[in-house]
C-alpha cells in the first residue's frame, strides 16, 4: 500500500474514532469539569489556552521555529539575542501626591529568545528580557529587571494531549503600573509561577487544566507583609458549536498564604463560570466570560477582620488586525481580585490599544487604560478607600537600519483617590535603541 495513502487512512480512522469518543463521553467529560473549581487570578487566567495537540499542531510549530530569526544556530538548537539602551526621564519616582522627585533612569537590557526539539513532540524554550535600571539622582530605587512575559517551558504532544511544563517569572519595580498601589515607588519583587497546563484536544470537546505553584517575594522590605505562596488552578471544558466558536463552562480555585501572617488574611477563593471563544478568521478573536467569584478569610490579620468577599465577574476581551496596517486589542470587565494594601480590590477596567503603520519602517502605538475600584486598607489610616487610576501611552519606533530600532515612548499616569494623600500624577518619557543581533 502507498505510504501517504496508508497514513491518510489511519488519520480519517482516528478521527471518526474521536468522534464517536466525544459524542459518547460529552456529559460526562462536562461533569468532572464542573466539579474543577480555581482562582479568579490573572497569571491563573492567563494560563487557559487554546486547544493544540497531535500531529498537526506539533509539525504546525516546527514549522514556525523554522522561520524564526536567530543569532546562533547550532543543529536545531535557536537563540536570538536583542540587546537594548534606554533613557527614561520621570517626574514623580515615588508617585507622590506632593513634592515629587523627577530622575533620569539608564536602563540596559537584553533579551533573549532561545528554543531546542528535544524530540520531534517536546520543543524546549525560553523567552526573557533581562536588564537594570540605574536611577541616576536617587540610586536607590536602582535595581535589577526581568521583564514581565518571560517564561521558561515544555510542550509535548501525546496523541490529543498538549501538556505545556513551564515556569513564567518577573522581577519588576513598577508602582505606577499596579492600580491599587500610591505613595510609594518601590512597590515591586519576584513573581514566580511555575506549573503545568494540560489540553485534551477530542475534536467537538476540548478540556483544559492549569496548576500553578506562585511564590512572590518583594523586592523592598517596606511590602514584606506580601511575601506569599499560592496554589492556583484553572479548567475549562468547551463544546465546538462551530469551527469558529467555543463554548462552555470554566472554574477556578486559589489557595494563598502570607508568610508574614499580621497584615493581610490568608485566602482560599473559588470561582465557576461560563465563557466563549469566537475565531470568525486568522485575525480576529473575541472572548466573552462571566460568572461568580468568593473568597473565604481567615483571622491571620492584625489590622483587618476577616470578613468573606464574593461578586460577579464579567469580562471581555478582542483582538483584530483590521488592515496590514491598522490592528487593535481591547479587554475590559468586572472583577474581584486579591488586593496588595487590602484583603481584596474590586473594580471595572478598560484597556484598549491600537498600532498604526501607515508608514514604511514607522510603528505607532496608542494605548491606555482605566479602572475605578474599591479596597479596604490594612497599612493606611483611613481604613477604606475608593480611586480612579487612568493611564494613557504613545509610542513610535523607526527602523534607522535593518538591525537598529529606534523607540521613542510617553506615558502619563494619574491616580485620584478618597484618601488625599494617595492620589498623584506621573509623567515618564524614554528613548531606546535595539540592536537586532540577527
Amino acid at each position: 500500500m502507498n505510504p501517504t495513502h496508508a497514513s491518510t487512512e489511519r488519520q480519517r480512522a482516528s478521527r471518526a474514532r474521536r468522534r464517536r469518543f466525544s459524542r459518547a463521553t460529552m456529559h460526562g467529560c462536562w461533569l468532572t469539569a464542573s466539579m474543577v473549581v480555581a482562582g479568579a487570578t490573572a497569571p491563573a487566567q492567563d494560563a487557559l489556552r487554546e486547544s493544540l495537540a497531535g500531529d498537526t499542531a506539533a509539525e504546525a510549530q516546527r514549522r514556525g521555529e523554522m522561520e524564526t530569526p536567530y543569532t546562533i544556530k547550532q543543529g536545531d538548537f535557536r537563540m536570538l539575542v536583542t540587546p537594548s539602551l534606554g533613557l527614561d526621564w520621570n517626574d514623580n519616582v515615588s508617585l507622590s501626591s506632593s513634592g515629587q522627585q523627577e530622575d533620569y533612569i539608564l536602563r540596559p537590557m537584553v533579551g533573549l529568545s532561545l528554543s531546542y526539539p528535544l524530540t520531534y513532540r517536546n520543543v524546549l524554550r525560553l523567552n526573557t528580557t533581562l536588564g537594570y535600571d540605574i536611577y541616576l539622582e536617587h540610586p536607590h530605587y536602582s535595581g535589577f529587571r526581568v521583564l514581565s512575559g518571560s517564561v521558561l517551558s515544555l510542550d509535548s504532544y501525546i496523541k490529543d494531549f498538549r501538556i505545556n511544563v513551564h515556569d513564567r517569572f518577573a522581577y519588576t519595580q513598577d508602582a505606577a503600573g499596579e492600580a491599587a498601589v500610591a505613595a510609594s515607588g518601590n512597590y515591586g519583587g519576584l513573581d514566580n509561577f511555575a506549573g503545568v497546563a494540560v489540553t485534551w484536544d477530542l475534536e467537538d470537546v476540548v478540556l483544559n487544566l492549569n496548576y500553578d505553584h506562585e511564590n512572590f517575594v518583594p523586592s523592598n522590605s517596606q511590602f514584606d507583609y506580601l511575601n506569599r505562596t499560592a496554589e492556583l488552578l484553572v479548567s475549562r471544558a468547551g463544546f465546538r458549536f462551530h469551527p469558529a466558536l467555543t463554548a462552555g463552562l470554566e472554574g477556578s480555585g486559589s489557595f494563598t498564604t502570607y508568610n508574614q501572617q499580621d497584615s493581610l488574611n490568608n485566602s482560599t477563593g473559588y470561582g465557576a463560570g461560563l465563557y466563549g471563544d469566537w475565531h470568525p478568521g486568522h485575525y480576529t478573536q473575541v472572548q466573552l466570560r462571566g460568572g461568580y467569584t468568593e473568597y473565604f478569610f481567615e483571622q491571620s490579620s492584625q489590622a483587618l477582620p476577616a470578613v468573606d468577599q464574593n461578586a460577579w465577574y464579567v469580562g471581555l476581551t478582542a483582538n483584530q488586525d483590521i488592515t496590514e496596517a491598522i490592528s487593535y486589542s481591547i479587554s475590559a470587565g468586572h472583577e474581584l481580585r486579591l488586593g496588595i494594601q487590602a484583603d481584596t480590590v474590586e473594580d471595572w477596567y478598560v484597556r484598549p490599544s491600537i498600532t498604526w503603520k501607515f508608514f514604511k519602517d514607522l510603528t505607532f502605538n496608542t494605548s491606555a487604560g482605566y479602572e475605578h475600584g474599591k479596597q479596604t486598607l490594612a497599612t493606611q489610616s483611613p481604613s477604606s478607600e475608593h480611586y480612579d487610576w487612568f493611564w494613557v501611552g504613545l509610542g513610535a519606533s523607526y527602523g534607522l537600519t535593518k538591525k537598529l530600532v529606534l523607540s521613542l515612548n510617553y506615558r502619563l499616569t494619574e491616580r485620584y483617590s478618597d484618601v488625599g494623600y494617595r492620589g498623584y500624577s506621573q509623567n515618564v518619557v524614554g528613548l531606546r535603541l535595539t540592536y537586532l543581533l540577527q
